[in-house]
């Protein structure tokens, strides 16, 4: 196999978060998890259709793996386009492409870190956790842009938002109390409510029949209360629409205000999740989105992580 990016390159590359948005530990975890998975799908990809050659035969990788997986950061870090890439590494766009479409389901289904021999990778097993932990989960919905289906598609409405009226995608994300991604459901058009995304997703049968979880949620989940047992909270009600009383007003903004006050902290890893550019907007297919995000998901948790038990070392 023949790299074309230089070890100088390399090196700098892997040196700067602010290229690959993960330092280089946590890199160096990714290539030694990731790097055997890929070849295992490369040799199994090989030996799965008839020959004429033997299995390693023929022209070689012009990227080695190591230079596989930072395009594919770069890419979900910057949005930089694959002929960008492809001039960056000295390569065809075609390559870039299709080493970008190998790595990226590898991350997205490495699921969310949350401690360094402890990985979440469903809705149950974080409901789990958090059981077991005594932490409180977060919910929130977030919706990233997306291009408009052609002209005649089927379903072509499917995909605006009723909040933005955009062509989005929508994606439940959870968080512990400290703001850290511990989940992130896959894409669904955008046209879907908050709570009935929740629903499919079947987070009341998870809390209705699983452990005692505080999940905090914003207005758009407000009906899950009831239906989990009050493990649901959301913000309280207004019981006087009109000439309300001005202690109720003082009292209910004082509750508000508690609640939004402890709920923030998933508004701050949504936010995190957006600095990837790939999630900011999304020109390519909508299809990828789930792998997109759920790639990202687990990438910046493996980050703040990382950060997280060096802190506590020190």
């Amino acid at each position: 196999m023949v790299g074309v990016v230089g070890n100088r390159a390399r090196a700098a590359i892997m040196r700067s978060q602010r290229i690959t948005g993960l330092t280089p530990g946590v890199i160096a975890e990714l290539v030694a998890e990731i790097g055997p998975l890929w070849h295992e799908r490369h040799q199994a990809g090989l030996a799965s259709r008839p020959r004429r050659r033997a299995v390693g035969a023929g022209a070689k990788h012009k990227l080695v793996f190591v230079d596989r997986l930072l395009a594919t950061l770069v890419h979900l870090r910057h949005g930089a386009t694959h002929d960008v890439l492809a001039c960056w590494f000295g390569v065809d766009r075609s390559t870039i492409t299709r080493a970008i479409g190998e790595i990226r389901p590898l991350l997205a289904m490495r699921g969310c870190t949350v401690a360094p021999d402890v990985r979440l990778r469903t809705l149950a097993e974080v409901i789990d956790h958090l059981g077991a932990s005594g932490q409180t989960g977060i919910i929130d919905g977030t919706e990233i842009r997306v291009r408009r289906p052609a002209a005649g598609r089927k379903d072509r409405e499917k995909f605006i938002s009723g909040k933005n009226k955009q062509n989005a995608v929508k994606s439940m994300v959870m968080s512990d109390a400290d703001g850290r991604v511990v989940f992130c459901s896959p894409a669904e058009p955008a046209s879907c409510a908050d709570i009935t995304h929740a629903r499919q997703l079947g987070l009341v049968k998870l809390l209705a029949n699983g452990p005692a979880v505080e999940i905090l949620a914003d207005a758009g989940y407000q009906g899950l209360g009831a239906q989990t047992g009050g493990r649901v909270v959301t913000p309280p009600h207004r019981k006087f629409k009109k000439n309300a009383p001005d202690w109720y007003e003082e009292m209910h903004e004082r509750q508000r205000k508690a609640h939004s006050s402890r709920r923030i902290r998933v508004e701050h890893g949504i936010a995190h999740l957006k600095n990837w550019r790939a999630l900011a907007r999304h020109h390519g297919r909508r299809e990828h989105m789930t792998d997109i995000v759920q790639a990202v998901a687990g990438l910046l948790s493996h980050q703040q992580t990382a950060m997280l038990s060096g802190n506590q070392r020190k």
